[in-house]
């Protein structure tokens, strides 16, 4: 009966982890470039009193064995990598990835970060930055002059200007590069629309716009959350039934111990 307490325990415990994570999700149902997450459960070590194949009488095995589990942990948290709706904004430097990829920032330390969101904005140096302030990598630079209103974005990234006031030709200001991973699940969410390259995510691969392998880009668009407010509805209502299992066993184990001690009485 003991065992019953901690093992509901766990379980309590692993569906307060699972609002917590829904719970977040729907926080960021409006953010830019949002990756939900979905929570990965396990069974914990399993207390054997009699192992499947256990040698009986006469020579023959069990054809079953006696385990009973010790309850459930949480071991992941699931990055859902599925294209978001795309939006568009009228903004000339606001840019949303179709497809695979994500942009890279490079932070004042000079440290590399990733993202989808490309809400984009001009600093006083004329570089384009995200909207913390970190500069886009490689950096594209907006020249003196160049009326924001006329820039374009081509789907593979090319950068062009012109000038207030001329019929000049277009200026190259620089061309947005797409990064990739081979497990973009292993990427480390730091916040901010920023994940960090670890181990598991391996290493970034650099390339354009509707390269094999890579999204092109969208101009004058976002992409928004890929959450599904009715999908993270139901995984809350989930959670909170099982919550509420759990918390009816714990007290089943309770009125079972306390039937023994009035016994010994």
């Amino acid at each position: 009966m003991l065992r019953a307490l901690y093992t509901s325990a766990t379980g309590m415990k692993a569906q307060e982890l699972m609002i917590d994570n829904t719970a977040n999700n729907l926080a960021n149902v409006n953010t830019t470039g949002f990756r939900r997450s979905r929570m990965d459960f396990a069974d914990l070590v399993y207390t054997t009193y009699r192992q499947p194949g256990t040698a009986i009488a006469n020579g023959q095995v069990s054809p079953t064995g006696l385990q009973i589990g010790n309850g459930v942990r949480a071991v992941a948290t699931t990055k859902h990598f599925v294209q978001g709706n795309v939006e568009q904004t009228g903004n000339p430097l606001d840019v949303a990835i179709e497809g695979d990829g994500f942009f890279q920032v490079r932070l004042p330390n000079g440290e590399f970060r990733y993202s989808r969101a490309g809400n984009f904005r001009i600093d006083g140096a004329g570089q384009l930055v995200n909207t913390d302030g970190f500069l886009l990598d490689p950096p594209i630079t907006v020249n003196q002059g160049i009326d924001v209103s006329k820039i374009t974005i081509s789907t593979d990234g090319l950068v062009q200007g012109i000038r207030s006031g001329s019929n000049q030709t277009a200026e190259d200001l620089g061309q947005i590069q797409i990064f990739t991973f081979l497990n973009p699940a292993g990427l480390s969410s730091e916040g901010s629309n920023l994940f960090a390259q670890t181990a598991a995510s391996g290493a970034a691969v650099q390339g354009l716009g509707g390269q094999p392998g890579f999204g092109v880009l969208r101009q004058a668009s976002l992409e928004g959350s890929n959450v599904e407010v009715v999908n993270e509805l139901i995984a809350l209502i989930s959670a909170q039934r099982a919550y509420e299992i759990n918390s009816r066993a714990i007290r089943a184990g309770d009125e079972m111990l306390s039937t023994s001690v009035d016994i010994v009485r």
